[in-house]
């Protein structure tokens, strides 16, 4: 190998050495501080009688099943048909600083929060629904979106007059030039959008996740069962049913499934954004009560719930990464052969169950620490990313003197894979800490358990300022993840799905 090569990739891994190295670092200085404690329960019992329960699943009530299915459909859909053109527009004048940070603070918030927030102002309806997922989902897609636009060739822009107007010139050149790679990113997120439908059900809305709340409460596992199959199946067959030509009609049937939307009072929406989410001292003009007011929450709330959020998301992005690549090899043909069949229903369970049921299935077992956090965040990003490195195993070039099985895993697939497992990792960082601050809903003393407090308490001025510091944290956990991946050599990961 010559010199200049053999640098390179020194110290290239080298690189990856250290970045790998300080995220267990990471890791092991955060465990005294966690709360991690096991509570005196019978885990094995109840983990029998749900496992008991997934291998027999059983609904006496078929047309409630269907119709929860449907909702949770309607609402992931209408939501990305809507939000796709919505992204596409703040894609094509991502040049403005003002948008790009409009994008960012509204993708930060996670789509819990944002349904919590509008059902104050339209309750349990199809408005708050959909809201919650286009809202995030339209920044996603802008910044998704401008990031594959940047990567796209100029040239053919340059046989278009400079007096013609931008949507046209997106639509002669940058459209159609990324079309594959705008497509597949919306077929991706629409799975991702089905699971947060799903999950909406946790805060009363009809969807597949209020049904299952409902069930794991009673201990009616077989029902939980049924549900979680019947998921599963969705989620498993949509490349043959997400048909880009039946995505009208589609939109229709969902219009159609959609729970009613009632009359909202009069000035309620202004007075809800007006006044509602602020402490009555800044209404009132009183600065150093409100100053008070603010660092008296941040100190009493804000702060332990911060910290321990941020603690549960490093504990759960390292046990994430040996997931991934302790389970990709069992779902890759080039490396277990025929025998990948099982790997990939594993993974396909792991990353199609949203992380909100795992946990709630670890709460039963664990008690209310953040250990079933932890576990249900590294459970589904795992498989997520497993299922991802397995893919991407069985497209690399092999030679007739390769290695095979366990040094094939080792010392070919994985080092040729880990760059990229890296970027996915930091890209998956931002996602789990916005997954761990709603693990609050559950009990769990994150950002989410204060903020649901806070809306149980109608305070929404607290509220508000919580999911303000949630946001903040995001978008500041997203700008150190993408200066990581950056240095891993990738960082528009995300963009392609892998």
């Amino acid at each position: 190998m010559p010199d200049g090569i053999a640098g390179t990739a020194t110290s290239t891994g080298k690189r990856f050495f250290h970045l790998s190295l300080l995220l267990c670092v990471s890791a092991l200085l955060c465990l005294p501080w966690a709360d991690l404690q096991l509570y005196p329960s019978e885990p094995w019992q109840e983990l029998g009688r749900i496992g008991w329960g997934f291998i027999t699943p059983w609904w006496n009530d078929p047309a409630t099943l269907i119709n929860a299915l449907g909702q949770t459909v309607a609402f992931a859909l209408l939501a990305v048909v809507l939000a796709v053109p919505a992204g596409l527009l703040l894609a094509m004048y991502w040049h403005w600083r003002l948008l790009r940070t409009l994008a960012a603070s509204i993708r930060a918030v996670h789509e819990i929060f944002w349904g919590l927030l509008f059902m104050q102002i339209w309750g349990l309806s199809a408005t708050t629904g959909l809201l919650a997922i286009l809202v995030p989902y339209t920044g996603i897609f802008a910044k998704v979106f401008a990031e594959i636009f940047a990567r796209q060739n100029r040239q053919p822009g340059l046989a278009i007059s400079p007096t013609t107007q931008r949507l046209s010139r997106y639509a002669y050149t940058l459209i159609p030039q990324s079309f594959t790679e705008l497509s597949h990113y919306v077929r991706y997120r629409f799975e991702c959008a089905l699971r947060s439908s799903a999950i909406l059900g946790f805060i009363g809305l009809p969807t597949l996740g209020f049904h299952l709340e409902t069930a794991f409460k009673q201990g009616s596992y077989s029902e939980a069962a049924a549900l979680l199959w019947l998921f599963f199946l969705l989620i498993a067959t949509l490349r043959w049913w997400l048909r880009p030509r039946l995505i009208p009609l589609y939109a229709v049937v969902a219009l159609w499934l959609l729970p009613a939307t009632p009359a909202t009072p009069d000035g309620l929406f202004w007075r809800f954004i007006s006044e509602d989410i602020w402490p009555q001292s800044l209404l009132q003009l009183n600065g150093l009560e409100t100053l008070h007011w603010y660092s008296s929450v941040f100190r009493r709330e804000a702060w332990p719930a911060l910290l321990q959020t941020l603690l549960l998301t490093q504990l759960a992005l390292v046990l994430t990464g040996v997931l991934a690549l302790l389970l990709y090899p069992f779902a890759s043909q080039a490396i277990i052969g025929r025998g990948r069949t099982a790997g990939q229903c594993l993974l396909l369970i792991m990353r199609s169950t949203p992380e909100m049921i795992f946990a709630f299935i670890f709460l039963l077992l664990f008690g209310p620490s953040g250990l079933p956090a932890v576990l249900a965040l590294a459970v589904h990003n795992g498989g997520l990313i497993g299922f991802l490195l397995a893919g991407h195993s069985e497209k690399q070039p092999h030679r007739t003197d390769d290695p095979t099985g366990l040094n094939r895993y080792l010392y070919l697939h994985t080092p040729r894979l880990y760059p990229g497992f890296l970027a996915f990792l930091f890209y998956r960082w931002e996602v789990i800490l916005r997954e761990s601050a709603i693990m609050g809903i559950l009990g769990i003393a994150t950002l989410g358990f204060y903020i649901d407090s806070a809306f149980e308490e109608i305070r929404y001025d607290k509220a508000f300022f919580l999911i303000l510091i949630t946001a903040l944290l995001n978008v500041l956990v997203d700008s150190i993840s993408r200066q990581l991946r950056r240095r891993a050599g990738a960082e528009n990961m995300e963009d392609t799905g892998y």
